[in-house]
C-alpha cells in the first residue's frame, strides 16, 4: 500500500505467532505501514532477528518471547506494549497449531489439548488482556483473530482443529457484541491454505493434501502469507471503522463453493 498516509500510522499493534509464516509477514507489513509492533512467539531467537530487520528498515518493533497458552505471558506482552509505546491500538492474534489426517477417535488427549489450547485458549488469553489495555486508552481499538476455512466447515484438518477454529469465530462475534459501543472492533479471518511453516509440516507428513488444498481454492493455488497479512492490516486500520463481528474469508474462494 503506497501513497499518502500509511495505513497504520501512529498505531501500536501486538502480533502473536510472529516468528514465522503469516505472523512474520504481518509484522513486516504492519511496521511498513507505520505501526509500532510488539511481537510474541515462543522462539526468542526468531523474534529478535525479525525485530532487528524491522528496526533496520526504520520501523519500531519489540520482541516479547512467550506462549499464548500462558495467561501470564500474554499479560507480560500487553504490559510491554503499553510500557514501551504508551498504548495498544490493535492486535492480530495469529498463533496456531494444526494436525491433519487423524480420525477423531484416534486423536489422543495430549494432541486435543494442545490444539484447543493454542488455537482457542490462546485467543481467549489475548482478548482478556488486550481489551482492558484498549479500553484504558479511550481511543478505541481493533482485534483480528485468525480462524480458518476449518472454522466454517470440516476440512482435511483434525476434528479438534475444526472445533477450535469454529469457536474462534464465535468468540470473536461475542466480543464484538460486548464492546461494540466502546469503540472496540473484533473480526476473524477465515484463512485458506497458506504457505507457512505449519503448512509445510502438515504437507511433509501428508503430501497428498497439497493437491487437495489447491483444488479447494477456486484460484487453484495456496496463498502467500503476506496475502493474509494484508487483510489483517486493513481490518486493524481506521479504514475498516464500520467492520466488526465479521468472519472475513481470505481463502481464494474455497468457501464460495
Amino acid at each position: 500500500m503506497s501513497g499518502g498516509r500509511k495505513l497504520l500510522s501512529g498505531k501500536v499493534a501486538m502480533i502473536t505467532g510472529a516468528s514465522s509464516g503469516i505472523g512474520a509477514a504481518a509484522a513486516r507489513l504492519f511496521a511498513e505501514e507505520g505501526a509500532a509492533v510488539v511481537l510474541m512467539a515462543r522462539r526468542k531467537d526468531r523474534l529478535e532477528e525479525l525485530v532487528e530487520e524491522i528496526r533496520g528498515s526504520g520501523g519500531q518493533a519489540l520482541a516479547v518471547a512467550g506462549d499464548v497458552v500462558s495467561s501470564d505471558d500474554v499479560e507480560r506482552g500487553v504490559s510491554a506494549a503499553v510500557d514501551t509505546f504508551g498504548k495498544l491500538d490493535a492486535a492480530f492474534n495469529n498463533a496456531g497449531f494444526a494436525t491433519a489426517g487423524i480420525p477423531l477417535h484416534e486423536i489422543d488427549d495430549r494432541t486435543y489439548e494442545q490444539t484447543v489450547d493454542v488455537n482457542l485458549r490462546g485467543v481467549w488469553n489475548c482478548l482478556r488482556h488486550q481489551i482492558p489495555a484498549m479500553l484504558a486508552s479511550g481511543t478505541g481499538g481493533s482485534v483480528v483473530n485468525t480462524s480458518s476455512v476449518a472454522g466454517t466447515k470440516a476440512t482435511g484438518a483434525s476434528a479438534a482443529y475444526v472445533a477450535a477454529k469454529h469457536a474462534v469465530i464465535g468468540l470473536t462475534r461475542a466480543a464484538a457484541l460486548d464492546y461494540g459501543q466502546q469503540r472496540l472492533r473484533f473480526n476473524a479471518l477465515v484463512v485458506g491454505s497458506s504457505r507457512t511453516e505449519m503448512m509445510d509440516g502438515v504437507l511433509t507428513a501428508h503430501p497428498q493434501l497439497e493437491q487437495v488444498f489447491m483444488a479447494d481454492s477456486v484460484q487453484r493455488r495456496i496463498s502467500e502469507p503476506v496475502e493474509v497479512a494484508q487483510a489483517a492490516a486493513w481490518l486493524c486500520s481506521d479504514r475498516a471503522s464500520f467492520v466488526t463481528g465479521t468472519a472475513m474469508a481470505v481463502d481464494g474462494g474455497s468457501t464460495a463453493v
